[in-house]
């Protein structure tokens, strides 16, 4: 019963929006499109406010899925992204005897006779599980991830939904393979319900960084965690995003913005497998002995490896940038996997060697806050109308791509609000180059191994 009642709280919610668009289209037509353009921006930040408070109603997926949607803007308009992004922090969580339920059916025992103390108010609370502070029998301090109950069967529903409506979507914005959002989103969810698969990659992450003691990852403890229940020590720190505390601690953010951006590319250019979330929930930071920067990284429920592709494809275009060639720009696009098969090359090239000398005669002092003439000439492809609908047919949605645009940008904009000024290509990219030049040195390179000369 409420796998269908939420279904039709959910078909409403999309249809009331696009019945509205459908009409805003009909009024287009019969008064013109300048004549409607204002009633066209108000239309999109009232569909946008009730977008955010039926997520709110629908929680679970929805919650998720608003937060991605807010820092993809490439696919909706800004309305959009201003007020979902409210559901990045402010997530309500759920009472205390849903979680006691959710431990008891997963670990067999109630949190009273698991752990010495179990709190029953919740120290952060996300749209899949909540996490709790508690004492374990032995005396140790942790911190317990509890999944909510029934997730997996919501989720099912959820997206059954969500596929609806993204192919409604895909008949007024014709980008070839995004499909391809839908399967990631779903693979996504897959994985951040699966505390198993989070603590492996916990352990991962932290073997990747074993030899910098200045990047800190929490400690699974294995029998107080399974598929829905995860229990890690409990990690101290400041909240990254706290710039009157980090300072009290003697740290600058700008040296705090330069070590986030420094891990994040060693994680996506050097070990090939990255934090997906890097939300600022997900980092605290501590000072270290000699004062400087720790960096304390939790949730790992949607880590991620990078296909090879991409990583290459991302090289070229940071390459280009930096010393200012086009054909690297313009070869890293195609490589990354952006041009459809079937779509105009020599259009997508135009478009994007412009984009390129856009990017080069860019002048930003403060990165935190672009200026709507430069957000609007970075938005315009520079293309005429009749080529518009060609070129988005030209583009393809890279497979893996989901994951990484999500990161690069929530990450960034977590740089901006640290430390506005920091240019994170200028930061991050040299200090990369060098990470793989001196692991390459580090690395012998095998000896071949002969082949045997062929028989006379």
């Amino acid at each position: 019963m409420w796998a269908a009642v939420r279904l039709i709280r959910a078909l409403w919610l999309f249809g009331r929006i696009l019945g509205s668009y459908l009409v805003q289209l009909g009024l287009v037509r019969l008064f013109g499109r300048a004549r409607m353009r204002r009633r066209g921006r108000a239309l999109h930040r009232r569909n946008a406010r009730r977008l955010y408070r039926g997520f709110v109603g629908l929680r679970g997926v929805y919650i998720k899925l608003g937060q991605i949607l807010s820092i993809m803007g490439n696919f909706l308009p800004r309305a959009y992204a201003e007020e979902l992004e409210k559901l990045q922090d402010t997530v309500p969580p759920r009472r205390f005897r849903v979680i006691a339920r959710s431990v008891v059916a997963s670990l067999g025992k109630p949190p009273r006779e698991l752990y010495r103390s179990f709190a029953e108010v919740p120290i952060a609370a996300a749209s899949l599980g909540q996490v709790h502070e508690a004492v374990t029998l032995s005396g140790e301090r942790v911190a317990v991830k509890v999944l909510y109950p029934n997730i997996a069967a919501i989720i099912r529903v959820d997206l059954v939904v969500l596929g609806w409506a993204l192919a409604v979507y895909r008949r007024f914005v014709p980008v070839q393979q995004l499909d391809r959002v839908h399967e990631q989103l779903t693979d996504l969810l897959r994985r951040e319900t699966d505390y198993d698969n989070e603590a492996r990659c916990m352990e991962r992450m932290a073997e990747n960084f074993a030899a910098d003691p200045d990047v800190l990852f929490p400690r699974v403890y294995r029998a107080l965690s399974t598929d829905q229940v995860l229990t890690m020590s409990f990690m101290d720190g400041v909240k990254i995003t706290r710039v009157d505390a980090l300072e009290q601690l003697g740290l600058d953010p700008y040296a705090v913005a330069t070590k986030l951006v420094q891990v994040f590319y060693k994680q996506l250019f050097a070990d090939k497998f990255f934090h997906a979330d890097p939300h600022p929930g997900n980092f605290f930071v501590q000072r270290g002995p000699a004062g400087q920067v720790r960096l304390v990284v939790l949730d790992f429920g949607s880590a991620s490896e990078v296909p090879d592709n991409l990583v290459d494809g991302m090289l070229d275009i940071l390459t280009g940038l930096m010393t200012r060639q086009d054909q690297l720009f313009v070869r890293g696009v195609e490589l990354m996997g952006f041009v459809a098969d079937s779509g105009d090359r020599e259009l997508l090239e135009r478009v994007t060697r412009s984009y390129f000398e856009k990017l080069l005669n860019l002048h930003i002092s403060d990165f935190g806050r672009i200026s709507p003439e430069v957000a609007q000439s970075l938005a315009d492809p520079g293309v005429k109308k009749e080529e518009l609908r060609r070129l988005m047919r030209s583009i393809q949605y890279p497979l893996g791509w989901f994951f990484v645009e999500r990161a690069v940008i929530i990450l960034f904009g977590l740089s901006a609000q640290l430390a506005p000024r920091l240019n994170t290509v200028h930061v991050g990219f040299p200090y990369i180059m060098k990470f793989l030049s001196e692991h390459r040195r580090a690395t012998p390179t095998p000896t071949p191994t002969p082949t045997p000369a062929a028989a006379p």
